[in-house]
């Protein structure tokens, strides 16, 4: 007859409590492989939501991809210390600690993806704004009262439509490959280069001061640079303006991230007139922080006699758009009751009749142009602090708008008709949250299909229906611009590459390593001209054209 197992005692070292080491590796690799599958479909599971489902927002696939990671190391190592003596209990807990001291004192968060994965830099080196001295300016003067047929004068072109029609690109960059003309290093920020006349103008962060520089197309020698001692710069966010520059007969219209709005001679650089946005309303910095944690990000409209930006302000203060005379900056007319978003007004005409439209932050109007009144307004969900609106309203037909945005909210195809009494009626023909969720970029259009980085895929949509015609190539967070029936992609990771606007599939032409780094800046075309920036560094690059193209 077989004897009972002995309890386990002190006397008994064979017993359970006192396995020997070796034992306790065996169990805990038994243990290990049984549960191996467990620990490997937590950690799959995100990432095939991602690949497979790409109507998924990529920045909760990392979000949960993380949190579910978390999860499996501590249930790991759960079970790690249980099979431990209690004398080396303390080895894991005090080996992490070291270990987390030595990363937190070596490593600073740079800044987030669109995805929200994070970059790092070496904690005792400065950001790279902070290593650049002001630019070396020629002092030239330059004229950007001079127009030219190749003029990108503000915010996604001549038009406000992120399309270039004028120009016509050799598509064959293997055998006529664009060819890099200059590359310089560049102060944070994420707004792009308008350019006039064979200049080009951006804004960027160099340490405590935010520029406006004014850089020689062809050469990338800076002609002028004004000076406002302000930062903005926040963890999501990163660092300087967000803002395009606007040029409108000679002079040179900026809005930067801390609400600084200011007029300058295009000539010089010199202010004209200087407009302070957040002491104009009363708004304090810890309202503006919690309203606008981003930034002030939209580009300046111009009309003939006015400059017209989103306002915002403090609760029961609010207005949505204010405008300016060009000649002095003294205010013209306000109009809306809403908080701004980071989007930017634009001129169309709809219904027969001019309007402004700007995407405030949960709603988008249309307003009359020479008083600000509001003509129409529609609802847009939002939340200038959270999933904010960052994508332009996109006038599609002379009664359509399209309206997108990322964070899983998708688009939505607006008609407006006026009745006999002159007022207007706004109604949806489509909505969804499958399709088109621009969540940093913009969308544009060529013969009846949209174009859009959908949450970081390029995507094909037939605008009459909202039907998905293919969506492929997966580009980052980026942004793009039409060429005529070409798409000039910015890739998240600093790659252009050049595909053909077409609905029957995805056609990629040509790429090229434009820049190096997180890229979320729009480009700019002056004719063959290609201008690419980052929060880091600069490039132009001049392009093969066609001989029918408008010459440079």
């Amino acid at each position: 007859m077989n004897s009972p197992t002995p309890a386990p005692t002190e006397s008994n070292p064979t017993s359970p409590a006192h396995d020997p080491p070796a034992a306790r590796s065996v169990t805990w690799l038994r243990w290990f492989k049984r549960h191996l599958w467990i620990s490997l479909l937590v950690l799959v599971v995100p990432l095939v939501i991602r690949v497979v489902a790409g109507d998924f927002d990529s920045a909760w696939a990392t979000i949960t991809t993380v949190i579910l990671s978390g999860v499996v190391l501590v249930a790991l190592l759960s079970k790690w210390t249980r099979n431990q003596p209690a004398t080396r209990y303390w080895i894991l807990p005090v080996t992490g600690a070291i270990l987390v001291a030595l990363a937190l004192m070596s490593f600073r968060i740079d800044t987030f993806s669109g995805s929200l994965w994070p970059t790092f830099r070496l904690s005792w080196r400065p950001p790279h704004d902070e290593s650049l001295g002001a630019p070396p300016v020629t002092g030239r003067l330059v004229d950007l009262a001079k127009s030219t047929p190749n003029d990108f004068p503000q915010f996604l072109g001549p038009q406000r439509a992120n399309s270039v029609d004028h120009v016509r690109l050799d598509p064959d960059w293997k055998t006529n490959p664009p060819l890099r003309l200059w590359k310089r290093p560049i102060g944070a920020g994420w707004g792009g280069f308008v350019a006039v006349n064979g200049c080009a103008v951006t804004m960027e962060q160099r340490g405590p001061s935010e520029l406006v520089t004014c850089y020689d197309i062809k050469t990338g020698e800076p002609h002028w640079s004004h000076v406002e001692r302000t930062r903005h710069q926040s963890l999501m966010g990163g660092i300087g303006p967000r803002s395009t520059p606007t040029i409108d007969r000679g002079q040179v219209f900026t809005l930067g991230a801390t609400g600084i709005l200011c007029c300058l001679n295009g000539a010089t650089g010199k202010p004209i007139w200087r407009f302070d946005l957040l002491d104009h309303y009363g708004i304090s910095p810890s309202d503006e922080t919690d309203a606008v944690p981003w930034g002030r990000a939209a580009s300046p409209l111009v009309t003939e006699s006015l400059v017209v930006i989103p306002a915002g302000g403090s609760a029961g203060q609010r207005v949505s758009l204010v405008a300016l005379n060009r000649t002095d900056g003294q205010v013209a007319w306000e109009g809306g009751n809403r908080q701004v978003s980071y989007a930017s007004p634009s001129l169309v005409t709809l219904a027969g009749a001019p309007q402004i439209l700007i995407v405030n932050e949960n709603t988008i109007s249309a307003h009359d142009p020479r008083s600000g009144n509001r003509l129409w307004s529609h609802p847009w969900t939002g939340n200038s602090n959270s999933n904010a609106s960052v994508s332009q309203a996109l006038a599609v037909t002379d009664s359509m708008v399209l309206l997108s945005k990322g964070y899983g909210v998708g688009s939505e195809l607006l008609q407006l008709d006026v009745d006999a009494d002159q007022q207007f009626h706004v109604r949806s023909l489509w909505s969804s949250s499958r399709v088109l969720k621009t969540k940093f970029t913009n969308a544009c259009l060529f013969e009846g299909h949209v174009y859009a980085l959908s949450d970081g895929v390029l995507e094909c949509v037939d605008i009459s229906s909202g039907r998905r015609q293919w969506k492929r190539g997966r580009f980052g967070h980026g942004q793009l611009l039409r060429v005529e029936s070409h798409l000039l992609v910015q890739a998240e990771s600093g790659e252009i590459v050049l595909v053909q606007a077409t609905p029957e599939g995805f056609r990629k032409l040509g790429s090229i390593a434009a820049l190096h780094g997180q890229t979320w800046n729009n480009l700019c075309l002056y004719g063959r001209y290609l201008l690419a920036r980052n929060a880091r560094e600069a490039t132009c690059f001049s392009l093969t054209t066609r001989p029918d193209s408008t010459p440079n």
